[in-house]
């Protein structure tokens, strides 16, 4: 089942943990990179394994370090026992580093069921490299990107224009993370909103990412946990037109159907269901 909220919580706060696991995020992101200083790592390494040890409501995943940092090993390593359901890889430039990292998962003990998350926007190399190759991989079950370490390596002075909409190359690292999603059969997964106490603003840009076809938007504070799911519930005609599809279908048992004049088949079955999927969560 696909996630609509992934929530970042620091790994050096277990007050921030716990926080986060009352949320009602679907999915929690452990941050062992950004959120971190370089003199707490070793520390939020252990917090974040003693946490993944505990259960909680919803599905749980760690971000690394980069790989060029040479800490993504040691991050793995001290939380691959507790088998988190996926790794996020920051700055992931190809197919290359998610093969790097799946190679380091398998190699510490993970199972094929360890996912790999990869945020490809960071760096201009990584962007390029999303917009000419095919990043599929088995491990490989999500795709998100962010335009605030994308701007760093640009030299940009910022990525929103006055009224807070993204500019053109990052409005284009969206658009590929999408598409490379698509391709790759992948989860797309939108950026964090930061200022989270713009709730309208989220709003705007999580219905935004929906209509466009991702699944799910990162979060940054449990407050816009709810925004979000809120943002991704269907509407009811879309439940509406979702149940006609799939009566359509299974009526004629052909693949192809046919609905107040459009021609249906496979990838309106698939839509439908994961908008069936997504109002059960609501």
């Amino acid at each position: 089942m696909s996630c609509r909220s992934y929530l970042f919580v620091p790994t050096d706060s277990s007050r921030k943990m716990t926080r986060a696991a009352e949320s009602g995020a679907d999915a929690l992101i452990l941050d062992l990179e950004d959120a971190v200083a370089p003199a707490n790592k070793v520390a939020a390494r252990t917090e974040a394994a003693r946490f993944l040890a505990e259960p909680v409501p919803m599905k749980r995943f760690v971000r690394v370090n980069a790989l060029a940092t040479g800490l993504t090993e040691e991050d793995v390593a001290a939380t691959i026992a507790a088998a988190p359901d996926c790794y996020v890889l920051p700055k992931c430039e190809g197919p290359d580093d998610i093969e790097t990292l799946s190679g380091l998962i398998a190699k510490l003990g993970g199972g094929d069921g360890i996912g790999i998350m990869s945020i490809g926007t960071e760096t201009v190399r990584g962007l390029r490299r999303l917009m000419r190759e095919d990043w599929r991989h088995p491990r490989l079950t999500a795709f998100a990107w962010g335009g605030e370490d994308l701007s760093a390596d640009m030299g940009a002075e910022r990525n929103r224009d006055a009224a807070g909409a993204y500019l053109g190359p990052f409005l284009m690292a969206r658009d590929h993370t999408l598409l490379a999603a698509l391709e790759a059969g992948a989860e797309a997964v939108d950026a964090v909103f930061t200022d989270f106490r713009d709730e309208a603003g989220l709003m705007r840009e999580a219905r935004l990412a929906k209509t466009l076809g991702f699944s799910g938007k990162m979060a940054i504070h449990p407050a816009q946990v709810p925004v979000i799911h809120a943002a991704f519930r269907p509407e009811p005609a879309e439940v509406d037109w979702a149940k006609a599809v799939i009566a359509a279908l299974e009526a004629t048992g052909e693949g192809v159907a046919s609905l107040n004049g459009m021609m249906l088949d496979r990838p309106h079955l698939i839509r439908a269901r994961k908008i069936l999927e997504c109002e059960a969560r609501s």
